[in-house]
């Protein structure tokens, strides 16, 4: 339902409006010494091993959003066919509370009389709902496309996201990204191109070893997507004052989208589509925190600017993330900055009572297992409760 074509096209007109270079040979060399240095110094830290290495450790801007694409279609589908879903429910009760043996029914009760819509109008329910998935599914194409455009002129690697899109992994970064991520910054162009290896790296590793993830993210939206309801009533008192105040235009084609984009019709979220939402945000939240724990300790001691750095990043994630915005706009989801440091800081602890190097790499790499094994978000202010009550005494002698 969510169409390729619509949201590939979206998301390469974006991206032609920047520059996108071809990748240099120095610019392939000093990525390789960065991602060398960096992979050696995770390998220390994480029970995760080293994935086999890919040739292509390069991609330009261009690359990364062909390539990502086909992962983002399938994280987003069950959204559309959720609001799909809702709009053939309402067509349907109309339907049965009012359409001729031939489908046809007249506006709804509210709709009459507006302006813009000729007196009498009338509309075939059997060809409409069609119409109306082919509608969602465009605009979510095209708002999806926009945000993978947006995404490919600042991640500065395959993994930056850090949501797994690609059914292959492997380690690629952007050399031209990660120049427009240093640019303003009085810190050797080498230590910032390790800075940021290491948190490709780590992702790349967590996602490698964890195939459930993906299926796990995907589930908590189709859950979402399975709770959209339409609330006609609703709509029919936002589209009268949006007309009123001249907010929206009904007769013209480019207002309706856009007043959809901005959120006007979005319903409200039922108690099932709020605790998928709850979820999710842990999800997505458990996932950065670890990416910033496994960089820092890998990083500490080894690379001068890295507070510094880590500062940055944190900035830029809460200024001016495409990936907060993107599910802040489909979902209504935002990640808190607090909570991904809540995350880190949990993460960081198991590590040190597990015993550091070695042991409390184990006991927390553990975790990613399976979704049953992550901490929820009452877990997070009390991580030694939390590994107590999960974790499986070696001798069980003492329960029998």
């Amino acid at each position: 339902m969510l169409q390729t074509q619509i949201l590939r096209e979206s998301a390469r007109n974006y991206l032609s409006t920047h520059i996108d270079l071809p990748v240099g040979k120095s610019d392939a060399i000093k990525i390789q010494e960065a991602v060398d240095i960096a992979g050696n110094w995770i390998q220390e830290r994480t029970t995760f091993p080293m994935s086999v290495a890919n040739a292509d450790i390069t991609w330009t801007r261009k690359e990364w959003l062909e390539f990502s694409i086909p992962g983002w279609q399938k994280l987003v589908e069950p959204l559309a066919e959720g609001m799909a879903g809702a709009l053939a429910k309402v067509m349907t009760d109309m339907a049965g509370a009012g359409a001729d043996e031939d489908g046809n029914i007249g506006l709804p009760e509210g709709l009459e009389g507006m302006p813009g819509l000729p007196a009498g109008m009338s509309f075939n329910v059997n060809a409409f709902l069609p119409m109306m998935r082919g509608f969602m599914g465009q605009l979510i194409a095209n708002q999806l496309g926009q945000s993978i455009g947006a995404l490919a002129v600042g991640v500065t690697g395959s993994n930056d996201v850090a949501v797994p899109l690609f059914e292959k992994s492997g380690i690629h970064m952007i050399p031209t990204n990660i120049t427009a991520w240093a640019e303003g910054l009085d810190i050797p162009e080498q230590e910032v191109a390790i800075y940021l290896a290491l948190r490709e790296i780590a992702a790349e590793r967590l996602f490698s070893h964890t195939p459930w993830l993906a299926t796990y993210l995907q589930g908590l939206i189709t859950a979402y997507g399975k709770g959209i309801t339409v609330d006609v009533r609703a709509i029919q008192d936002q589209a009268q004052s949006a007309m009123d105040s001249g907010e929206l235009d009904i007769s013209n084609p480019q207002s309706i989208s856009l007043a959809i984009n901005q959120g006007m019709f979005q319903p409200e979220q039922s108690p099932a589509q709020s605790a998928a939402l709850e979820r999710l945000e842990m999800a997505l939240a458990l996932i950065e925190g670890w990416i910033d724990h496994i960089t820092a300790i890998s990083a500490q001691d080894r690379l001068p600017s890295l507070a510094q750095l880590t500062e940055t990043h944190r900035r830029k994630r809460i200024s001016a993330s495409p990936t907060q915005q993107l599910f802040a706009t489909l979902l209504g989801l935002e990640v808190s900055p607090r909570k991904m440091r809540e995350c880190a800081n949990f993460w960081n602890e198991i590590y040190s009572l597990g015993g550091g190097v070695n042991g409390g790499a184990e006991v927390r790499d553990h975790r990613w297992e399976d979704a049953t094994l992550l901490p929820t978000a009452s877990d997070l202010a009390d991580p030694a409760a939390f590994l107590a009550s999960t974790t499986v005494p070696d001798d069980l002698s003492g329960l029998i």
